[in-house]
């Protein structure tokens, strides 16, 4: 098992232990915790990652800043990788391509899919990020290309 998956399952349990993880997550990638994230759930194949909408990610429409989405789709994109590729192996993310849907207006959620992913040879894998507001309304859509390299 993935070292972080480790971490999050065994402080998941514990009060306020994913509000903990996500902490450490951040301390470890500092500019992450610029939006405040909230890693939610993370399992093998999904992440899924909540941002509050708050001054210091909006734009001047008052809505959620197009960066603020980048950055937790890249989260959420990148501890789904962590957590599913095979252990041993190293990933790093090389692109993203990105749509902007709807105005974000409200707080968002960030759900990362490794579904139908070839996790278990070496390349460049296409990872999927869906950001939805809180009427679950898909709001904006990355692709985030992660190379893998097996050990």
């Amino acid at each position: 098992m993935r070292k972080n998956l480790k971490i999050y399952k065994r402080l998941s349990s514990l009060p306020f232990g994913r509000q903990i993880f996500t902490f450490v997550v951040c301390r470890m990638a500092p500019y992450f915790s610029s939006i405040k994230p909230q890693i939610r759930e993370l399992k093998p194949g999904y992440a899924e990652v909540a941002i509050k909408k708050r001054r210091k990610v909006t734009n001047h429409l008052n809505t959620v800043h197009a960066i603020a989405m980048c950055n937790m789709a890249e989260l959420a994109g990148g501890m789904m990788t962590d957590v599913t590729v095979p252990v041993k192996s190293r990933w790093i993310p090389v692109g993203m391509t990105v749509e902007y849907l709807q105005k974000a207006k409200t707080d968002l959620t960030a759900i990362a899919s490794g579904d139908g992913i070839e996790w278990d040879t070496e390349g460049d894998k296409k990872v999927p990020v869906e950001v939805k507001d809180t009427a679950g309304n898909l709001v904006f859509r990355a692709e985030i290309t992660m190379n893998v390299r097996l050990a």
